[in-house]
């Protein structure tokens, strides 16, 4: 088995891990952007090529308006200081969601920064924003309605978001919460899952290894015998 092209993270975890430290869950959502980066980085040092971070939710408008404020703003800020970053690294930023529910301000620098590191190649960052994964199957087969093509496999994955990105062989989700939460469930179907006990405040590079590794004896017949 080889190393996996993609994977996925659900980054459970940041408010409980805030709240039981500093009694504040934006402190816990600040500590997740470092374990980003880390996460980020050892994904290159492993030459995976896709990593889609489960980073706002379309539920998530649901938490109180403080909350999702700081998370905006915070969410500038990391593409305010990183971009350098990203095209130094040769590292793709894509957007996967609808953004039209967000401040203009955070719009401009998310496509700017798509723009600007559009034709780097080292690894695909996708980061899913406002992302609902029933909303984008419906929307994908509205589109097809609309163009008159047929409903099958192919062609709705062709109009999901994630386009041209291969299938996540994992998906890790932390924060000891066993559910998908809305997230890549079309392009779940074949995932080798791992549900993490550790809130993502505290996920390290050695967890991850230890997941890949694990992934690398695994056996994966997609529904056949082999």
């Amino acid at each position: 088995m080889s190393l996996p092209s993609h994977v996925a993270i659900i980054m459970d975890g940041n408010g409980r891990w805030g709240i039981k430290k500093k009694n504040s869950r934006n402190f816990g959502h600040s500590k997740g952007i470092e374990v980003v980066k880390n996460i980020l980085n050892a994904s290159i040092k492993k030459k995976i090529n896709y990593l889609t971070l489960y980073t706002f939710s379309t539920e998530n408008w649901k938490r109180p308006h403080k909350e999702i404020k700081f998370l905006i703003n915070l969410l500038e800020t990391y593409i305010e200081k990183e971009l350098g970053n990203l095209i130094k690294n040769r590292i793709k930023l894509k957007i996967l969601g609808n953004l039209n529910k967000f401040p203009k301000s955070l719009k401009i620098k998310l496509i700017r920064a798509e723009k600007l590191t559009s034709q780097n190649t080292k690894i695909q960052l996708n980061i899913a924003l406002n992302y609902g994964s029933k909303e984008e199957i419906i929307k994908s087969i509205k589109k097809l309605n609309n163009l008159s093509k047929s409903i099958n496999e192919k062609n709705i994955s062709r109009y999901l978001y994630t386009k041209g990105i291969p299938d996540p062989e994992i998906l890790i989700r932390t924060g000891n919460r066993k559910r998908l939460s809305n997230f890549l469930l079309w392009q779940l179907s074949y995932t080798e899952i791992y549900f993490v006990r550790k809130l993502w405040p505290d996920f390290t590079i050695k967890d991850f290894n230890k997941i890949i590794s694990n992934f690398i004896q695994v056996k994966r017949n997609f529904g056949g015998i082999k």
